[in-house]
């Protein structure tokens, strides 16, 4: 956003739902070409997604199962910060909640927001290196296998559509970039 742009004025909030991760919200709202309308969102605390590298060429991924599509997806690991949580630190604990192994390196490639039409949410992006095997301890649901790809493998698995979960799909191509082009 350029500094000279205006934002909208918030003239009344609503809070509708709160739920364990996120809340549902509405605002009365003065867009900044003066009309007044009500916008709904989700208030998200913010999140992280960590791509695992294994002997720089083999990422960490989960296949994990998603209720509301009813299927197991292909993901890398991810989680909503704690309220007062870092997003480094949410990303330690989520890559080794999931997938058993801790980073020495946790590299931030940037932030993300998925569905701004509808949520406030900023993912914070890592890319993880120097893995060791810990221990898998996974929340009462999910249900997670982790499997390994090399990431040739994982970039040709979201161009032939098998890799669907957005956040996934641009993380693995960010981290690429990141690895084709570091200094």
């Amino acid at each position: 956003m350029m500094v000279s742009e205006k934002i909208a004025k918030i003239n009344k909030a609503n809070e509708l739902y709160r739920g364990r991760l996120f809340s549902f919200m509405t605002e009365d709202v003065t867009l900044p070409n003066g009309s007044r309308t009500e916008m709904a969102f989700v208030h998200h605390p913010g999140s992280t997604a960590v791509v695992p590298m294994l002997d720089g060429d083999t990422v960490i991924m989960e296949l994990q199962y998603r209720h509301p599509v009813r299927e197991y997806l292909l993901e890398i690991p991810a989680g909503t910060m704690d309220p007062g949580e870092s997003p480094l630190d949410c990303a330690k604990r989520e890559l080794e909640e999931e997938t058993g192994y801790v980073a020495a390196e946790l590299v931030e490639m940037g932030q993300v927001r998925i569905l701004p039409a509808y949520s406030d949410e900023t993912i914070y992006v890592y890319l993880a290196r120097g893995l060791t095997l810990s221990k898998q301890n996974l929340d009462q649901d999910e249900i997670i296998k982790v499997v390994r790809y090399p990431l040739d493998q994982a970039l040709a698995m979201i161009w032939k559509g098998r890799i669907t979960d957005a956040l996934t799909i641009l993380s693995i191509q960010r981290a690429w970039f990141y690895l084709k082009h570091k200094s």
